[in-house]
């Protein structure tokens, strides 16, 4: 996403209205055409809402109080029967901690339709909420509102997002708000939201990795403590023991990826990037532990520069979440949204060089390879990592040779020495 100024002429404004717009149309007539059903299954036969049904689910526990079911897959599937009929069948892995499940216990009093429509609604509210609070704080920006919410409304990942039924606007509102509150250099308040995300634990890791190697202890005890307190809502509603199963879920997860990942060609992270190149398990595990090292490294180096935009270092972290995430699926992709909004901001605000043309056309391609996923069942390439990894280098080697413009007019006006 880039405007009038970047330094990629075949990108520009006019032109990324016109794909955001088509691509708008297209996705969200076919998704609109899917459901125009008399039942709760789609024309394609899978269920309204695919993994809605599993926080649903969680949500009627919730309500019975009978926290050990939280990890009874056969317990759920025949309450799932029970409650939504169309889904007699279906089971889904459980791995969210506990205190999920009190979150949806108010949606478990409607019917399943009427929840899943509620849902939809929060899920866009805190989408675009999230989107124009970002927006807002990108100067360059300001005056393409417009195409900024054309392109916001047809992102691949938001569309995944509503597809799917997901949580993953929730992540997006704890790093769009700690976007907000680091900047202001309120870390003690952005630690706390930093915790929140220990209901999806794996979008954590790499701030956490970041934050300890640039000695952010206050913000790290903060997040310790948000984490310990959500943590501890699940205790207080159903005792310790579904605290404790769920981290011999965790534990365990390794040995139940195939199911928890039936189709890698949907995920967009480092290890399933090499899970699907290389044949060899250890080996695509010690090139994800290699290349994981390296984005972070990266993103390390990036905050070490505190002359460097925030917009550059806060983007690197968000994408060194997506690469190092032990687990993600092409709709948490939705937390890439401040980063492509600030990037495109930056790249607005330069002058036009070659790096900065490679920046946006790399930007572009993030917002628009996850359409192309599934190539990847042939490919063995998944193109949206190896874009991702490549604005991170980017971002790397243009924060290590840049000073911020006032302290360049300050060194021009200070005279040489010998």
């Amino acid at each position: 996403m880039a405007f009038d100024t970047n330094p990629a002429a075949w990108i520009n404004a006019k032109r990324l209205r016109a794909h955001a717009t088509i691509l708008g149309v297209c996705l969200w007539s076919v998704f609109v055409w899917n459901l125009a059903t008399p039942s709760l299954r789609d024309r394609a036969g899978h269920l309204k809402g695919t993994d809605f049904l599993h926080f649903y689910i969680l949500g009627s526990i919730a309500l019975t109080h009978e926290g050990m079911d939280l990890y009874d897959m056969k317990a759920q599937a025949a309450l799932a029967a029970e409650r939504v009929p169309e889904a007699t069948g279906i089971q889904y892995l459980p791995l969210y901690p506990p205190q999920v499940s009190i979150l949806f216990a108010p949606l478990a009093h409607l019917p399943y339709g009427f929840a899943l429509t509620v849902w939809w609604l929060l899920t866009s509210a805190i989408y675009g909420i999230c989107c124009y609070s970002v927006w807002t704080a990108c100067p360059h920006l300001r005056s393409r509102g417009g195409t900024v919410a054309i392109i916001s409304f047809a992102c691949p990942a938001f569309f995944h997002l509503i597809a799917w039924g997901q949580t993953s606007a929730l992540a997006l509102a704890c790093f769009t708000l700690m976007f907000f509150l680091l900047r202001d250099k309120r870390d003690f308040l952005a630690g706390l939201v930093m915790g929140c995300l220990i209901f999806k634990p794996q979008l954590g890791v790499a701030a956490a990795v970041v934050l300890i190697a640039i000695g952010a202890w206050r913000t790290l005890i903060a997040a310790a403590l948000s984490a310990s307190f959500e943590l501890a809502t699940g205790v207080l509603y159903y005792g310790w023991e579904p605290l404790c199963r769920w981290f011999g879920v965790l534990w365990n997860v390794r040995a139940q990826l195939s199911a928890f990942e039936p189709r890698l060609y949907q995920t967009h992270a480092l290890r399933t990037f090499w899970s699907m190149l290389l044949p060899w398990p250890d080996l695509a595990l010690a090139a994800f532990v290699f290349s994981g090292f390296v984005v972070l490294g990266l993103t390390i180096a990036v905050w070490r520069h505190r002359q460097a935009h925030f917009a550059l270092r806060y983007s690197s972290l968000l994408l060194a979440t997506v690469l190092d995430s032990p687990h993600l699926t092409v709709y948490d992709l939705v937390v890439l949204a401040p980063a492509i909004l600030l990037l495109a901001d930056w790249i607005a605000g330069q002058q036009p060089c070659r790096s900065n043309g490679f920046l946006a056309i790399l930007l572009y391609a993030i917002y628009a390879l996850p359409l192309v996923g599934p190539l990847a069942l042939w490919t063995h390439v998944q193109l949206s990592v190896v874009a991702m990894v490549a604005v991170v280098f980017l971002i790397w080697r243009t924060s290590a040779r840049s000073l911020p413009a006032e302290n360049k007019i300050e060194e021009k006006q200070i005279p040489a020495t010998t």
